[in-house]
């Protein structure tokens, strides 16, 4: 439309008209005359305004989503990185825990071989294919660690400290093949030699080739001269086989070590011996084998015996309770308790008081009423 006079005449013309109709409606209230008017147009624009609405919203809330976005994404990093915290706290509780029990049980370990030990922590393990079986701890020379000391943790005999630096140690481990200790037998105190086979129980040659010994005997170690390098009485495995005895001069058993050397993390340095050997103390108490339950089965009789030694069915009484007749005599003939069918009566003609005598005569005749 090109902006002449007349245009703008119309313009301001049209101003004018909706002002004066906007000032006629606000004073009219609810009578207002234009009321019908606008009833109309919202009959007629009302549904031009939903089907538009509903062309438009899934454009507007489009661009709500993208403008949106980012602060949604930043909520889902936020909450990612909240729930591996708290994986991440939960795996360290885990492994606090872990660490906790096997301090507990190394200090009660120590505490009853009376060993003053020094803690300290795994930190590196060595090459077992070819090599030696070693570890590193974080443990060295400016915490009181020498060489020729005993490690142990709760479970039992470590290894030796072999090579020792400012702030960490190597640990040769028992079952290194290059590892001895002398051993001694629980309560039969058998001496011997315990020699490691890695992966493979502990060979042990005793020094008495006559000892007896049985799967399940216990061995700790005997212990060095001056404690250097093994202190007494640390638990070192369980008799898991015994070569037969050949008439040689020592008898080889085998042990398996106590302690698992593929998952070591805390142990402990003995930095002081005990005062006197500990000798069993240290061992574990043997689990009390479980007793086995005993049933015993005790056969009851299902009737009453009769007390005059018969057991016949068809002598007791009709009603079947199983009790004897109490009037019931046994006859000497059978032994049963009733008499005979048909010898109720004795025989017509028979006295029952007669008493046979010999006849004087002796034709052997009778009277019927007994005399001769």
């Amino acid at each position: 439309m090109r902006d002449t006079r007349e245009s703008r005449l119309l313009l301001v013309l049209l101003i004018a008209v909706a002002f004066a109709l906007i000032t006629v409606d606000i004073r009219g209230g609810a009578n207002s005359p234009v009321d019908g008017a606008r009833q109309a147009a919202a009959a007629v624009f009302g549904p031009v305004e939903n089907g538009v609405a509903a062309a438009v919203d899934p454009v507007g809330n489009a661009i709500g989503a993208v403008r949106d976005s980012g602060k949604r994404h930043d909520r889902i990093s936020a909450l990612q990185a909240e729930n591996e915290a708290l994986k991440q706290r939960l795996g360290s509780d885990a492994r606090n825990r872990s660490r906790l029990n096997q301090l507990d049980s190394m200090l009660k370990t120590a505490g009853e071989g009376q060993y003053g030990i020094k803690a300290a922590q795994v930190v590196a393990i060595g090459a077992a294919q070819g090599f030696s079986w070693t570890v590193t701890i974080d443990a060295g020379s400016n915490d009181g660690i020498q060489r020729d000391m005993t490690v142990l943790n709760g479970e039992g005999l470590v290894g030796r400290v072999t090579t020792v630096g400012p702030s960490t140690s190597t640990v040769l481990l028992a079952n290194d093949p290059d590892f001895t200790v002398g051993t001694r037998m629980e309560k039969s105190d058998e001496l011997g030699f315990a020699t490691g086979h890695g992966d493979r129980p502990l060979s042990v040659q005793l020094l008495n080739g006559k000892a007896k010994v049985n799967p399940g005997d216990r061995l700790v170690t005997f212990g060095s001269q001056a404690d250097k390098p093994f202190v007494p009485g640390v638990p070192v495995g369980e008799v898991v086989k015994v070569d037969p005895s050949g008439g040689d001069l020592t008898r080889t058993i085998y042990v398996r070590p106590y302690v698992g050397f593929t998952k070591l993390d805390i142990v402990g340095v003995v930095v002081q011996a005990p005062r006197t050997d500990p000798r069993d103390q240290v061992l574990p108490a043997k689990p009390q084998p479980t007793p086995t339950p005993t049933v015993t089965v005790t056969a009851t009789p299902s009737g009453t015996p009769n007390p005059q030694g018969n057991t016949d069915i068809a002598n007791q009484n009709a009603n079947g309770n199983g009790n004897p007749d109490p009037n019931a005599k046994p006859d000497p003939a059978d032994g049963n308790a009733n008499p005979p069918a048909g010898n109720a009566n004795p025989p017509a003609g028979t006295n029952p008081n007669a008493n046979p005598k010999p006849n004087p005569d002796g034709n052997g005749n009778a009277n019927a009423d007994g005399e001769q």
